[in-house]
């Protein structure tokens, strides 16, 4: 605990533990990534996954609640560092330096305060029903379990709700664009030859990753997926 607090004191460890906590939550993205991608597959796979998830019982909030954990610490390192980065420049430069530096690397923070409310509206939506309570209290035909295929089919058929997740990716994507790219040499794993490299590999990812959520509402409300 002592080592914690210590590594925590230093720039370098808050931005080493700030890198940590983002490859654990990039983790995260590709895992609930598989699950709802089957969507695609039709009601009975999605609904057996949530089935075999809610399973889990304790199990399963002792990892939201760790995963909740990892996103706190992430949050507070970055609004920690960027209020140390501030604070090494208290006055604003006659000229702005950094105008040649990219957009996503500049508003690091912002967007991630901005991915924050996203997750609160997910949550609000799907995991506590209460953006569309409707919704969430379907139940599978000739079964007792949370139909959650309709739940998605019915909130992304309504073009507000589906627009603003695809909005919300686009902020989740800015962020990813500097964040993945970072991670290496945040993590001293970049090197002047391959540095290029890792960043068209990291922003090939980031939208390869994008356009594979955004591909779930945008099918619900193209009536590719669930069409009645």
């Amino acid at each position: 605990m002592a080592g914690i607090t210590r590594l925590l004191k230093s720039s370098i460890g808050r931005k080493f533990m700030m890198a940590l906590t983002g490859l654990l939550l990039f983790g995260f993205l590709i895992a609930h990534l598989s699950g709802n991608l089957l969507l695609f597959k039709g009601q009975k796979a999605l609904n057996d996954y949530a089935a075999w998830l809610a399973s889990l019982g304790p199990l399963l909030w002792v990892a939201r609640l760790g995963l909740l954990a990892v996103f706190a610490v992430h949050v507070l390192l970055g609004i920690s560092l960027s209020r140390e980065n501030r604070g090494a420049r208290p006055a604003p430069y006659a000229f702005e330096k950094t105008v040649q530096a990219p957009l996503p690397s500049l508003w690091m923070l912002r967007t991630g305060l901005l991915v924050l409310a996203y997750v609160v509206y997910h949550l609000a939506h799907f995991t506590f029903g209460i953006v569309q309570p409707a919704g969430h209290a379907l139940v599978e035909a000739g079964t007792q379990r949370h139909d959650v295929y309709g739940m998605v089919v019915h909130g992304f058929r309504n073009p507000v709700v589906a627009l603003s997740y695809v909005a919300f990716l686009g902020v989740l994507g800015l962020h990813l664009w500097h964040g993945l790219a970072s991670f290496f040499q945040t993590m001293g794993l970049s090197h002047e030859g391959y540095a290029k490299l890792i960043r068209k590999a990291a922003h090939a990812v980031t939208w390869i990753l994008i356009l594979a959520y955004a591909a779930l509402p945008v099918a619900v409300l193209t009536g590719l997926v669930g069409k009645s």
